[in-house]
């Protein structure tokens, strides 16, 4: 075997102009591309950087306590928060702090506090605590109105105690809805493939700049990269209310109800097919609709003026605004159509 030999100063002295033209573009469009990739990827770095370091210090840890009654036991449960104003106020998850007897705030920079729950909601899975602390930073809040899919989102809390833990992906979809655990749709929520784990629930949602576009709350087992966030303008709101009433206000007319499907042919008075309405199955002694005259078997078709096509339709309508105010009820009560009025009441419950 005749070993061959490299002549390495001819290739050496080369000259560069031997070298094709297509060959050397090639190589410079090669080095250009990889240059903009690893710009690129800088810039997505510094971006997940800069708004985990903005947003950083204002993610506490939450510790909730639970007595369990007449055994004396006691069991705890935990998740995230943000500090939202720099007088103490925190937004975290109904979940993470509902029925809690104790509830214990470890800041960022490890110092533990004391907080006390100022209300909760559970038919949003939002709620407000406080601590008294010095040197708060409160976190800055986005306009969820401005969240586009497919933009950077980096989810930020405490996930199996593990403290600080930063996790990016994008905003997958806007404008889910999400059951609550009170049985209510929560509506205007965010998916996003951040992910999220246990001890999560209440932490930010944050964009590339930092400001909170949301309150994660929840994850879709075993499916991986499918997780929802609170939209942060629907935090805003509820945030305010907790802290004004302790509670967010609802209407209630004091009724059992069930969705079914209207019978076939009635068609309303714009001619449009429609595809359910609420059925009365209870009457609450005494409520706003006994007053009003509803009776059990009658069909709820709309209220106020707008239709309404199931359970979730009617708890959307019966905000605080229409407690106290005589609206027009739209019924079936076969063989006629009735239009009914009802003052709506406060709700104390969850039930419509």
């Amino acid at each position: 075997m005749v070993a061959s030999t490299i002549d390495w100063d001819e290739l050496w002295t080369e000259p560069v102009s031997d070298m094709g033209g297509e060959t050397l573009q090639a190589a410079g469009t090669a080095l250009a591309n990889d240059q903009d990739d690893l710009a690129l990827l800088d810039a997505y770095s510094q971006a997940v950087v800069g708004a985990a370091e903005r947003v950083g210090p204002s993610v506490v840890h939450i510790e909730a306590s639970y007595s369990k009654s007449g055994r004396g036991r006691s069991s705890q449960g935990g998740g995230s928060g943000f500090v939202f104003t720099s007088s103490g106020y925190i937004l975290t998850n109904s979940h993470v702090v509902h029925g809690a007897n104790q509830l214990d705030v470890t800041l960022a920079d490890g110092n533990q506090h004391r907080a006390d729950r100022i209300g909760d909601d559970p038919e949003t899975d939002l709620a407000v605590i406080r601590v008294h602390a010095n040197d708060l930073v409160p976190a800055t809040l986005g306009d969820s109105k401005k969240v586009r899919v497919g933009q950077l989102a980096l989810a930020i809390g405490h996930p199996y105690g593990f403290q600080s833990s930063v996790t990016a992906g994008v905003v997958s979809a806007l404008g889910r809805s999400l059951r609550a655990g009170s049985g209510r749709l929560i509506d205007d929520v965010l998916q996003t493939d951040a992910a999220l784990n246990p001890g999560n629930s209440g932490g930010p949602l944050v964009d590339s700049r930092g400001n909170v576009i949301g309150v994660n709350t929840a994850m879709i087992l075993p499916a991986q990269g499918i997780c929802f966030a609170i939209a942060i303008n629907t935090a805003k709101f509820v945030a305010g209310r907790l802290i004004r009433d302790g509670r967010v206000r609802r209407a209630r007319i004091g009724i059992a109800v069930q969705t079914v499907p209207l019978p076939a042919g009635l068609v309303d008075r714009k001619g449009s097919e429609r595809r359910g309405g609420v059925l009365v199955v209870g009457l609450d002694p005494g409520g706003p609709a006994e007053r009003a005259g509803l009776e059990e078997g009658d069909l709820i078709l709309g209220l106020d003026g707008h239709p309404v096509g199931g359970i979730d339709d009617l708890h959307r309508l019966l905000t605080e605004e229409r407690v106290g105010i005589k609206v027009p009820m739209r019924i079936l009560r076969r063989p006629e159509i009735l239009t009914l009025p009802i003052v709506p009441a406060e709700s104390a419950s969850q039930e419509p």
